[in-house]
């Protein structure tokens, strides 16, 4: 055997030979040819090994606790051959999910005394204490001016970032986060999501997550190697699990179905068994099967203008046809995965309408452009309305006859308050506008299903309201308009919303031009007058979202992905501002995970 740190004489080998050990110059070791696969099963061993240790470790304190009570004596230590060492308890700290705080139950389970009696010794060592340690477990709570949030868990996608986080509003940590580079998207667009109810989303919580790719990585002007020509196809739905510990990924809904639908998610508030996904590329409009991932029913929105000049294709009206569309009889798949189907090349962004008209925004198909990209659920489930953006008006479906038009509400102030929709097949629908007068953008319905609510951007730049009373949708009514005196042209521009618990308020985001600061509006339901606004939160200012205890409305402002972030955090009781948490994750979205099914009226899935 060659002694320490002396050369040896053995020749060096010649690497490829048979039979030959290719060995490392440094340490004389030999080459370890190992994948990452190799090393996770490894590590996994390693940390099997130490758990069950650290379990043999206990019971051996466990006996020696006993002894110790029983003889009133200094309990005898454990075999010194265990071989526990401080190194390999960190690693059970550390590498195996759960087991701080399984050791600190163990030791009050075991024991019968505290964490201080007992804490942590080096495997071999007299159980006695030679001085004493003070021990504590740590239970931190965040608060806000004094108020603590609940105990709610906030979902956040990081839109550029490419991933998915949650946040634990009790003590302001993020309980896990997923990153869709991991699985081989490189599509750095994290988009919209809605979660599934969940009664401990401390302990698990699922969640739909829209993903978008091709050249929406490019408008936001920052430096970046992807080009038109390189930019990933991505536009993927993810299905998504917490597991109490991390978030992993459980299925790639667009790879299942061949439908690649990147923007809003709303799940089904009656039972949370389905969920749409729509995209306003594409003009389609798609319910899934929780369970199953099936299609239930898809439909696809396009536009036939009365003019072909783009300045005036829908100012001047058109045709609207909806028409359901079913996958390859021999595939079973739908074609539209990837950018495949998309009719302009990136995303009409906030405000973002004109520049179809003025050709500003390229695609294969911008003439036969509707805007179709979000779909809401009635609070009962008994309808879903699409937005259709560039009409200006919400399309009204009807779960119980497969999603078929039922009605379509015009939303602008000057126009009439419903076009007839007319049935042309068994699979196609037509609406025939004389003329549109503004673009729209998100709509909602209150939680108590008396109203639905649709922004007119740009050219009316008003807060449009229906009643939604009757049972009939072709009887809805227009009964309201929403406006402020600043309110000129295109900003400042109200965005997205959420009404109070009790439907009493409705809060809008009211969105300033970039990089200027964005705000909350408060508007009171019962008469549908401006209460207050909440001026100078952040640039940016996206979706509300209400605790389910009324107390407070959680807005992320995302700096348009490369400025200042954050969360702002308003007590509804007063209506005030009282303070914003960090977050730099350039948020589009927002969603608190629901802990009882009534919780789903109040999420994405009735307000976008």
């Amino acid at each position: 055997m060659a002694k320490r740190n002396k050369p040896t004489k053995t020749r060096k080998p010649q690497r490829g030979g048979p039979g030959v050990k290719v060995v490392s110059e440094v340490g004389k070791l030999p080459v370890a040819k190992k994948s990452p696969a190799d090393f996770v099963r490894r590590r996994t061993q390693v940390e099997e090994k130490d758990h069950a240790e650290f379990q043999t470790y206990l019971a051996e304190k466990k006996e020696a606790d006993s002894r110790k009570a029983k003889a009133g004596a200094p309990a005898a230590a454990p075999p010194k051959s265990r071989g526990m060492s401080r190194r390999t308890m960190l690693s059970v700290a550390v590498g195996t999910a759960g087991v701080a705080e399984a050791a600190v139950l163990g030791y009050n389970t075991l024991g019968g005394g505290s964490v201080s009696d007992h804490g942590v010794h080096h495997a071999g060592a007299d159980y006695t204490e030679t001085q004493h340690v003070v021990r504590e477990v740590v239970d931190s709570k965040a608060d806000v001016r004094g108020q603590s949030l609940g105990n709610w868990v906030a979902l956040l996608p990081t839109k550029l970032g490419g991933g998915t986080y949650a946040i634990d509003l009790n003590s302001n940590r993020v309980l896990a986060s997923i990153w869709y580079w991991n699985y081989g998207d490189y599509s750095p667009i994290s988009h919209h999501l809605c979660a599934f109810p969940s009664a401990d989303p401390y302990h698990g919580f699922e969640f739909v997550n829209s993903t978008q790719g091709g050249q929406n990585s490019l408008i936001y002007g920052m430096p970046t190697r992807v080009t038109a020509e390189t930019a990933p196809p991505g536009t993927n739905i993810y299905r998504v699990r917490f597991d109490g510990t991390q978030m992993q990924l459980i299925e790639n809904v667009s790879e299942t179905t061949g439908l690649g639908l990147g923007v809003h998610v709303t799940v089904n508030p009656k039972d949370a068994q389905s969920y749409f996904v729509t995209d306003g590329q594409k003009d389609i409009a798609a319910c899934f099967d929780r369970t199953t991932s099936q299609v239930k029913a898809a439909l696809k929105f396009d536009w036939t203008p009365n003019v072909p000049e783009l300045r005036d294709a829908w100012m001047k009206g058109g045709t609207l046809t909806i028409k359901k569309i079913y996958p390859d009889a021999r595939t079973g798949l739908y074609d539209y995965r990837g950018t495949k189907g998309n009719k302009i090349d990136w995303e009409m962004v906030p405000m973002g309408e004109l520049f179809v008209e003025e050709g500003s925004l390229p695609g294969d198909a911008p003439l036969t452009l509707t805007g179709a990209d979000g779909t809401i659920w009635h609070p009962e489930g008994r309808w879903a309305a699409t937005v259709v953006r560039l009409c200006g008006g919400i399309c009204i479906l009807d779960p119980e006859k497969g999603f078929e038009p039922a009605a379509f509400l015009q939303f602008n102030k000057d126009s009439q308050d419903q076009y007839p929709v007319e049935q042309i097949d068994k699979d196609t629908w037509r609406v025939v506008f004389d003329k549109i007068h503004s673009p729209g953008h998100e709509i909602g319905f209150s939680p108590d299903g008396k109203f639905l609510v649709m922004m007119n951007n740009l050219r009316e730049n008003n807060c449009s309201i229906f009643s939604c009373v009757d049972p009939d949708p072709t009887k809805w009514r227009k009964v309201a308009h929403v406006e402020d005196p600043l309110w000129r042209g295109k900003y400042p521009n109200p965005f997205h919303m959420v009404f109070s618990l009790d439907s009493s308020k409705l809060y809008l985001s009211i969105l300033h031009p970039s990089p200027a600061f964005s705000g909350i509006m408060v508007v009171d339901t019962k008469t549908w007058t401006i209460i207050k606004e909440i001026q100078g939160i952040g640039p940016d200012l996206q979706t509300p979202a209400l605790t389910y205890d009324g107390k407070y409305v959680l807005t992320p402002f995302s700096g348009f992905q490369r400025q200042s972030s954050g969360i702002s955090v308003i007590d509804t009781s007063t209506d005030t501002l009282i303070g914003i948490l960090p977050s730099n994750g350039g948020h589009h979205d927002c969603v608190i995970i629901p802990t009882k099914l009534e919780h789903m009226k109040h999420t994405r899935s009735c307000t976008l």
